[in-house]
């Protein structure tokens, strides 16, 4: 990280059947270095680096257990760390 970038965190809260549609909407806004998804009480879920160049194929699996996270957790956050100059 250079010293132009600054990382920003940002929390939504979601119910489990827009989770995906969430996410897609996070990774089009773009700018994005980390995604982390936890279940009501805090806990962390799953855990999601975004590096550069990520898309398509290499990210198919991350996005598979999104949608067993989905499909199991009714209530939780996004937590998602973006980087801007």
């Amino acid at each position: 990280m250079t010293e132009e970038e600054h990382v920003r965190s940002e929390e939504f809260k979601f119910d489990g059947d827009v989770l995906m549609a969430k996410i897609k909407e996070i990774l089009h806004a773009g700018n994005v270095r980390r995604i982390v998804i936890k279940n009501e009480e805090g806990k962390t879920l799953i855990d999601i680096p975004m590096t550069i160049g990520v898309v398509g194929a290499l990210l198919a699996p991350q996005l598979a257990a999104l949608g067993a996270i989905a499909a199991l957790v009714t209530r939780g956050t996004i937590v998602v760390e973006k980087v801007g100059e």
